[in-house]
């Protein structure tokens, strides 16, 4: 799989991300390793209500539960340039 640029992730559901659907263990599975979602080209963060992050999964257009991102990861986990440089503002 081919990194999409990260100018290029935007997400093609219509209705807004705080809707998305949660992702569960059909599609995120266990990880010991550093390849969890929050080190996903895919993972992003947005605002939510209360100022609350939202954690989301681009890829798969679905959230990702608090403390998942941290201990999962999906079968599409990819690293983009930016963490191969040793650039990853979302780990920082």
């Amino acid at each position: 799989m081919v990194p999409v640029p990260l100018s290029g992730l935007q997400p093609s559901r219509d209705e807004a991300i705080e809707e998305w659907p949660w992702l569960d263990e059909a599609i995120l599975r266990s990880s010991r390793s550093r390849q969890v979602c929050m080190t996903c080209h895919f993972f992003r963060h947005h605002p939510g209500p209360n100022c609350i992050p939202q954690l989301a999964c681009h890829l798969h257009q679905g959230l990702i539960a608090h403390g998942d991102h941290l201990t999962h990861r999906c079968s599409g986990w990819t690293e983009d340039l930016h963490r191969q440089r040793g650039w990853a503002p979302e780990v920082a």
